[in-house]
């Protein structure tokens, strides 16, 4: 009677294949630096290939090997879906500029807008003698009350007032 003998075959490379495709797996799950684990990922895929087929030769347990080329596997897909999604994000920023160019002209023009339309209401004591300002929302007034004071003509009671 022989007795068949399990030898360890292929459980270095087996451990190596694991040991690399963890560390792949955590580099491809990190946003924007996931692209680089492809390389380390391959590496874990041959390893763990490579142990397999020694192992398959004599009958060696694989259950080291198999985990090691599962996890290289998923965490290369992973590395392979962020070139996709970087390109795709390449593709829709062009297109950012102009969205954020109009967002600003919209908050711009609303601004404005509720400057325009403000009420204004200016009050200055000094000595006894107080001078009031008041503006309304319409643009034409407060435009003669500043050509008004410009032109030093403080006549016009509903516009400056002294007491």
């Amino acid at each position: 009677m022989e007795e068949q003998v399990k030898t360890n075959s292929g459980q270095a490379l087996g451990i190596a294949a694991l040991i690399t495709a963890i560390v792949t797996f955590v580099i491809a799950v990190i946003p924007c630096i996931g692209v680089a684990a492809i390389i380390p990922g391959i590496i874990a895929i041959i390893l763990a290939s490579v142990g397999l087929t020694q192992a398959s030769r004599n009958d060696s347990p694989r259950g080291v090997l198999v985990a090691g080329l599962i996890i290289g596997i998923i965490a290369t897909m992973i590395s392979f879906s962020q070139i996709f999604i970087t390109g795709k994000i390449f593709d829709k920023a062009d297109k950012w500029p102009k969205q954020i160019e109009n967002i600003v002209n919209d908050v711009q023009d609303n601004v404005m807008k509720e400057l325009e339309d403000a009420n204004v209401s200016i009050k200055i004591e000094s000595n006894g003698d107080k001078v009031e300002i008041n503006t309304n929302a319409n643009k034409k007034d407060r435009e003669q009350t500043l050509e008004d004071l410009e032109k030093g003509n403080t006549s016009n009671d509903t516009l400056v007032r002294k007491k």
